[in-house]
This record gives C-alpha cells, structure tokens and sequence, in this order.
C-alpha cells in the first residue's frame, strides 16, 4: 500500500505542468511496476514529449493527433487499429525511451551511466570507441517494461500496439549518431575517438511520420491471432508478422473520414481549423493545408484579417539594453468554414 501511495504521489508531482493530455501520461506511472518508481518522471517527460512530437507532425493534417486519441491500450473502449493508433504507439514509446536514455548518460539514475561497453575497441579505420556512449539498451529496456505494461488485450489490436511500440523503439536506435573527437600531434587528427549520441527527438518524429506515411495494413488470421503465451498475458509481435516489417509501423484498419464529424469516433472534422495559405518559411506540404483541411473536405477557405502586437524599430542603448517601439500589424489567418448555402442546407436536413 506504500509503494502505491508513493506512486501517486510522483503521478501528482511531475503531471502538475503537463498539458490538457496528461491524463494519458497517467496511464504509464499507475499502471507501471511499482518497483520502478525511481522513473517516474522521466517516464512522464518522455510520453509528453511523445504527445508533443504528435501534434507538432500532424498539425496541418486531417487528423491532428487530439486529446482523446491519446490512450496508450486496447482498454477503455479504444478499439481503433488505424495507420494514426499506430503512429500514437511509435512516437510514444520511443518518448520515453529517449528521455531515459538521456537521463541515464547524465548520470540522473544511481544504476545507469554511460555504455563504456565498446571502449577500446576498433570501430573502424582510424577511430576507436570511447567516450560517452548513450546507454540505449537501458532506455529500451526501461520503456518496454512501462509502456508495454499497459497492453491489456489479447487480441490483434493488442498485438499490432506491441509492434509499434518496438518500432518506436528501434527508431530510437536508427537515428542514434556517431560523433568524434580528433586526437594526434598539432591537430593531425591521426586517429578519432568516436561514441554513439542520441539523435535529437524532431529527427525522431520525422523518422516516424515518413514510416506513418509508408506503413503497412496487415491482414490476420485468427491461427496467427492466437500466437504467444496468453496465460502469462504476453504477446510475441516478432512471431505473428514478417521479420523484415519489424521497424515498420503496421495497422489493421482503414482510417475513418477525418473531414466530418462523428461523435461516436469522437472524430472533430476540419470545420473551424486554421490552415496556412502564403505563408513564408514553410514547407510546402504546410502551404496546401488549406486546400487538404478545407477545399478537399467540401469546405470553403474564409480569411479573416486580425491586429498583432510586435517589437520594432529596436534600438540599442549605451550601456547596456535594446529598447524596442510597440508596432500594431494587421495580419491575415485562413480557417477552413462551411458556405452559408452548405449550413442552411445541413440545418433543414437536420430538421
């Protein structure tokens, strides 16, 4: 009873600054072993920094990762095994296991530090091993013992969660970098020094969504369905699909409409999304978010014009300060809105 008191005590104390969303990082620390409680917060960090990467890469998409996708189980009614649950699973799990990865190499943990396993050895010609290797097999192992933990299902969506869980983990590994130090006489760089870093955790999302973009629908069996151990409640996801799908993101089923709303899905639609349309410094994927959030969803592109408040005519003072005039700029935002005729028509098929 102590140790469950002890757990929601760190629940409490590293969710009080989190999001709207924490409570899906609440699943990973009450559902987690207790014995673990040293990790908590880094186990909260790193699934907020999941749900963070999620909304930041699906912003201008149709489905752009909301509040009650977020639910890490086949538990509580969530039943979806759409291309976007899997993603959800990937982003997450490797969250949490780049956070403690990195927590371990800064010697944040008692029992982790940095993997010296290498040093010493020829790496390649002209540098070695040495240095401060990220210790990814700790992070790994740290992350599938809390999120896996909270697969309850045993059934294809369960084991599809499982394999996605390990593919953001091995995204983890893939994007993980190797960095050198120089050494020999005056510079020479005769021979380098070199460890693995962990990649920073945009990459990390990139990785994952060019793998949203290109993951693969599995159709099961049911003699496959019944692969792994259900007595103990594990699945083995590396039986039941092809061994070279293993770093791919996998779905069972096609996603619903995400342009129209359906309550039941808990679906919002586009409707009232802003999109970007002119806008400097984007990509171009980001530019057609008005045509992809509004126009292909039957709805039209309305601007709307909006004052902003910015510094200008900045100047520098002796000694030692930039005093900076406030500007009023009128800026134009584009939302994504049903035509008149549209709602009026929607409003008397209603009726």
């Amino acid at each position: 009873m102590g140790n469950l008191s002890m757990l929601w005590a760190a629940v409490g104390i590293c969710c009080a600054a989190l999001s709207a969303s924490a409570w899906s990082v609440n699943n990973f620390l009450i559902t987690g072993p207790k014995a673990y409680l040293t990790y908590t917060t880094s186990v909260a960090l790193g699934a907020q920094s999941g749900i963070e990467e999620c909304k930041f890469q699906f912003a201008w998409e149709r489905w752009n990762c909301p509040e009650n996708a977020l639910q890490l189980s086949t538990h509580n009614r969530l039943r979806s095994a759409t291309r976007e649950t899997s993603f959800i699973h990937a982003i997450s799990s490797a969250g949490v296991m780049h956070t403690i990865t990195k927590n371990c190499s800064m010697g944040d943990f008692e029992n982790c530090g940095c993997d010296g396993s290498k040093n010493g050895k020829t790496g390649g010609h002209g540098w070695i091993w040495g240095g401060c290797s990220d210790n990814v097999e700790f992070g790994e192992r740290i992350s599938k013992l809390f999120v896996d933990s909270l697969e309850k299902g045993k059934d294809a969506r369960a084991l599809m969660n499982l394999h996605n869980n390990r593919a953001g983990r091995l995204a983890v590994r893939a994007t993980m970098k190797r960095t050198c130090k120089c050494h020999g006489i005056s510079g020479s760089c005769s021979i380098q020094t070199c460890w693995l870093q962990l990649a920073d955790f945009r990459e990390m999302g990139d990785y994952l969504k060019a793998k949203y973009d290109q993951a693969l629908k599995i159709e099961m069996d049911k003699q496959q369905l019944r692969a792994g151990n259900s007595a103990e409640g594990h699945w083995a996801p590396a039986e039941a699909f092809l061994p070279s799908a293993e770093a791919e993101l996998i779905f069972l089923e096609e996603s619903p409409d995400y342009c129209t709303c359906n309550s039941s899905l808990g679906i919002y639609g586009t409707e009232g999304r802003e999109c970007l349309q002119n806008s400097h410094n984007t990509s171009r994927w980001e530019r057609r978010s008005c045509g992809r959030l509004c126009t292909e969803c039957g709805l039209q592109v309305e601007e709307r014009k909006t004052e902003v408040i910015i510094s200008c005519n900045c100047k520098f003072q002796w000694c030692c300060k930039v005093k900076c005039d406030q500007c009023t700029h009128v800026v134009s935002k584009y939302y994504c809105t049903r035509s008149s005729g549209s709602a009026q028509s929607l409003s008397e098929g209603s009726a």
